[in-house]
């Protein structure tokens, strides 16, 4: 059986997905994470395998014997990974996850998502929705642990799960006023009431004017750092996701679009503004979102993603709607992307020759 190494991913939701691939192979794990020297920038930029961009204890930390497969995903983990396979004299695999920074040569398997725009190729696997953890048996835990938190509220709940600014689109006071008053208008209209969690990328003001518009039955969430997901006052995230009959997502974070989708149950996303015509209503301005637009536009594609091509293949596959517009009928099918997935990584092994370390 491969043995795995994952370079832990330095963001929450890129953390989620390279754990959701490993525990879905269900092979031997090592989780390495490492720590960046601050101001390296060029190395995570440069071709080849180098650990220059790493502190002394992560180089110390990466000795033989080599794994079979190493797993991440972020561009300061490329050339970490990229050296890994040489040390291993090119016998170990490389699997990168989401925006590869290198040409998609430089690894031996890319799994990505259609916002990052990577070309098509043998070894690049584009799947609709990120990779995630969730399961029946994982939500049936967090409705539990959360029953008594909304024992009192009206039924049928609306999960809203709210996230932040995002390339050219900014969750400013403006559009979480917008989302509260749009989702308390749905639970007027089904008497039922909201269960409301921010996430690590909502402002304070926009946490605060989304509280302040909420006029509906609700149980909000504000998020902290170091909250955990489950019971006695932590984060009721999986709570929700097992407990909501519908959600509301704000569509900058794809992840949670994955999340709520992998539910089964019906998804609407919310528009911050500028994510579709017509417009949505008023919009929030952010010097860095119109920086970024400007990006889109006139800069180099591979430094910027464009959120709205996985918008647009959700309301064509009839998984998700936008807020307050006519759901297309939902596709029989159910998503395989982690089918997808766990076939190209197990692939590379088919290609060794007999006399590997394999069990």
């Amino acid at each position: 059986m491969p043995v795995v190494w994952l370079i832990d991913a330095y963001r929450a939701g890129e953390r989620s997905q390279v754990r959701a691939l490993v525990q879905a192979l269900g092979w031997p794990c090592e989780i390495r994470p490492l720590e960046y020297r601050q101001w390296d920038v060029i190395t995570h930029l440069l071709p080849g395998g180098s650990l220059r961009g790493i502190q002394r204890a992560s180089r110390e930390s990466l000795q033989p014997p080599w794994p079979d497969l190493v797993i991440s995903c972020g561009v300061r983990n490329e050339p970490v990974c990229r050296w890994i396979r040489e040390q291993s004299g090119g016998r170990c695999r490389y699997v990168h996850i989401g925006r590869p920074w290198a040409d998609p040569s430089a690894f031996d398997l890319v799994i990505t998502t259609p916002q990052y725009r990577v070309p098509e190729r043998p070894n690049v696997v584009r799947n609709t929705l990120t990779l995630h953890q969730v399961s029946q048996p994982r939500m049936a835990q967090g409705a539990a642990e959360w029953a008594d938190a909304w024992r009192d509220l009206p039924r049928p709940f609306t999960g809203v799960m709210v996230g932040g600014d995002s390339g050219p689109f900014t969750l400013g006071p403006k559009a979480a006023t917008r989302l509260a008053r749009q989702a308390s208008q749905l639970a007027h209209d089904t008497g039922g009431s909201l269960l409301v969690t921010t996430s690590s990328r909502t402002s304070p003001r926009a946490t605060g004017a989304l509280l302040n518009a909420l006029d509906a039955p609700h149980y909000f969430h504000a998020w902290q750092p170091g909250g955990e997901a489950g019971a006695g006052g932590g984060n009721p995230y999986w709570g929700i996701l097992g407990t909501a009959d519908r959600f509301i997502v704000t569509a900058d974070s794809i992840a949670m679009l994955s999340e709520a989708c992998a539910s089964g149950k019906p998804v609407d996303m919310f528009d911050l503004g500028g994510m579709r015509p017509p417009a949505a209503g008023p919009r929030d301005f952010r010097l860095g979102g119109a920086l970024y637009q400007a990006l889109i536009r006139w800069g180099w594609g591979p430094l910027t993603r464009d959120i709205t091509l996985v918008h647009r293949e959700l309301v064509a596959s009839g998984r998700a709607a936008w807020l307050g517009e006519e759901r297309q009928p939902r596709k029989t099918e159910v998503s395989g992307d982690m089918e997808r997935a766990l076939r190209a990584v197990k692939a590379l092994f088919d290609q060794l020759d007999t006399t590997c370390v394999l069990d």
